[in-house]
């Protein structure tokens, strides 16, 4: 009877341990919510390729999510625990009482890298009152800076909300006398009108004289939940990254060998897109992120102003940097 007694005992403890096991396996494990198609994710790659998150004692997995609304969606579900994604994106879930997430890093800036192509006979904003001029998410943010340098503003315009891969088609017909996009997409506006003009970039609106940055650069957002229950599991999760933004950084070259695969293109047109990239890792990290919470509310007023979200919320309420590791 002891003997049967002890193997019941036994199996019950092992039926209970495999209940609990996935649950501590999987509070070891976070799925990061990113795109393959933008350099600012290099970083994130990086420490996944390189073994960073596993040397922390964390397994991460990288989700493709492509649009940066669906990323921050994916962390509001709890399907993702972590993500690097446009602004724009992040700005309206505030505005809507989305508390489901924090902010805590900017990565990566691309600024230059956003700009307005006019077809010919334009040569500043001046030549386009009353005309078409198609935009959208941050790169309208960008054609207003440029039309304030101008005294203007989008009232003076036709403003066209069009979808970014129909630019060219629109610029090269005439549909419209100008349009506002990132790269690479405004390498495809230069190809479709050859004699047109560049009306300014980002770097040249009063955001970057003020803020040093695009007009909506990406964000670092984490689940909420992770860091108020797992506060260690959040700060691992951010040592890895601050540690590969460093490597990027100091090694742009060994780095594009090591994510290239990422992006299916060869190392050298990674080395190349990383370099039109700006990355910001642990040196000055706190000053840099006091300017960036500035920053997000900066664009926040925008956003109310032109009354593209409902309210005005406080930036500063879902910035959270307690967890970071100390530099």
């Amino acid at each position: 009877m002891k003997v049967v007694a002890r193997w019941f005992t036994a199996l019950a403890l092992s039926a209970m341990a495999s209940i609990a096991a996935p649950d501590r396996a999987w509070a070891q494990k976070y799925d990061f919510a990113g795109s393959v198609t933008w350099y600012g994710q290099v970083p994130i790659m990086l420490a996944v390729d390189k073994g960073y998150f596993k040397e922390q004692g964390l397994e991460v997995n990288y989700q493709v999510i492509l649009s940066s609304g669906d990323r921050l969606a994916s962390i509001t579900a709890g399907a993702t625990a972590f993500s690097n994604l446009g602004r724009t994106a992040v700005i309206p879930a505030m505005a809507r009482g989305d508390t489901s997430f924090y902010f805590f890093a900017n990565i990566d800036d691309s600024p230059g890298n956003e700009g307005c192509w006019a077809r010919p006979g334009a040569t500043t904003f001046k030549d386009l009152k009353g005309k078409k001029v198609a935009a959208n998410t941050s790169a309208q943010v960008t054609m207003n800076g440029l039309l304030e340098v101008q005294g203007m503003t989008e009232k003076d315009i036709q403003f066209v909300n069009l979808p970014p891969n129909e630019m060219a088609g629109a610029l090269s017909k005439g549909d419209v006398d100008a349009a506002c996009v990132w790269q690479p997409l405004l390498n495809n506006l230069k190809a479709a009108v050859p004699d047109g003009k560049l009306l300014g970039t980002d770097m040249d609106t009063p955001n970057y004289q003020k803020y040093q940055s695009m007009a909506s650069p990406d964000i670092m957002v984490i689940s909420r939940k992770l860091v108020d229950e797992q506060p260690d599991h959040a700060r691992k999760l951010a040592a890895a990254i601050f540690k590969a933004v460093d490597e990027t950084i100091a090694q742009p070259e060994e780095t594009a060998k090591t994510v290239a695969h990422w992006f299916k293109k060869s190392p050298e047109d990674v080395l190349e897109g990383i370099k039109s990239f700006k990355y910001f890792g642990t040196k000055d990290r706190e000053a840099h992120m006091q300017r960036h919470t500035a920053q997000m509310q900066s664009l926040a007023q925008w956003l109310y102003d032109n009354k593209k979200i409902p309210t005005l919320p406080d930036a500063t309420k879902w910035a959270n940097t307690s967890f970071l590791p100390k530099p």
